[in-house]
């Protein structure tokens, strides 16, 4: 029973990344731009980097306003990066702010005391040790965020989807870029503070992948990378702690067995399109 409550928290709080992450990959995937999440990860932990230098706490709320505002200066530069004809593509300036941003972590966490430690919780979060204080403020939030995407959801599923019939309709592709990215940047910003900046890539872009190998439905591909992230959520807590490894990196390994294992059933038991 002990183990059971101890393990409770952890598990709900990876349901919950679960639950926004798979659906904001489908929008990353289809964009093409799939390190957009890691790059925006990567800027969130520079915020509370910055904030650490300061004397401030990682789970601080100073610490998170800290990580919220470079966020939302990213999402601000990520919306200015998306042209019609552009020759450079998005994910070059994407793959700029992420080594820029993960340098400059670098940098302020060697002047910070115990910078490594700070540097190993940056990357894969300690989600085993989640309150439910944060998983009830977590879930709030990205109810909130869920619910706004549902109301826009014709609208960014277009522009999504099929950005030439949008601006055909005159809808302005840059202030719902605008949207999409700072919705993205709260969500990001509140993960990272829980699971990490590897944890949080993970669950945006493996499930969503694993999906699109076997659907083809928006609606299809959000219900199966659902299903997949929970089902790993549950073996990935599982092992951490049966073998007594980091609960945020065994989870993102597997994940990749699980995409590995998808890729196989798709070679062995479906036909390429």
């Amino acid at each position: 029973m002990d183990v059971l409550a101890f393990l409770l928290p952890p598990f709900v709080a990876s349901l919950v990344l679960t639950g926004i992450h798979a659906y904001l990959g489908l929008h990353v995937v289809e964009r093409g731009v799939i390190f957009v999440d890691l790059a925006m990860a990567q800027v969130a932990a520079l915020g509370a980097t910055v904030g650490i230098l300061f004397g401030l706490d990682w789970h601080s709320p100073s610490a998170y306003w800290w990580s919220l505002g470079f966020t939302l200066l990213a999402a601000l530069v990520l919306t200015g990066t998306r042209t019609k004809d552009s020759r450079i593509p998005q994910e070059a300036f994407i793959g700029i702010v992420y080594i820029v941003s993960a340098a400059l972590a670098i940098l302020i966490m060697s002047k910070a005391a115990q910078g490594t430690e700070h540097l190993r919780h940056m990357l894969v979060g300690n989600i085993l040790t989640v309150s439910w204080s944060e998983v009830g403020k977590t879930a709030l939030l990205y109810s909130v965020i869920g619910f706004l995407h549902w109301l826009f959801r014709k609208r960014l599923l277009l522009i999504t989807l099929k950005p030439e019939e949008a601006r055909a309709q005159n809808l302005n592709l840059r202030a719902w870029d605008l949207f999409f990215y700072v919705t993205f940047g709260f969500v990001v910003t509140s993960s990272v503070a829980i699971a990490g900046v590897l944890l949080v890539f993970s669950y945006l872009v493996i499930p969503a992948v694993c999906a699109m190998l076997f659907a083809e439905k928006t609606s299809s591909r959000l219900v199966l990378g659902w299903a997949l992230g929970t089902v790993v959520s549950v073996a990935g807590v599982g092992f951490s702690y049966l073998i007594d490894l980091p609960t945020g990196a065994t989870i993102v390994v597997t994940f990749g067995m699980c995409l590995v294992f998808c890729v196989g059933i798709k070679r062995a038991f479906f036909r390429s399109n």
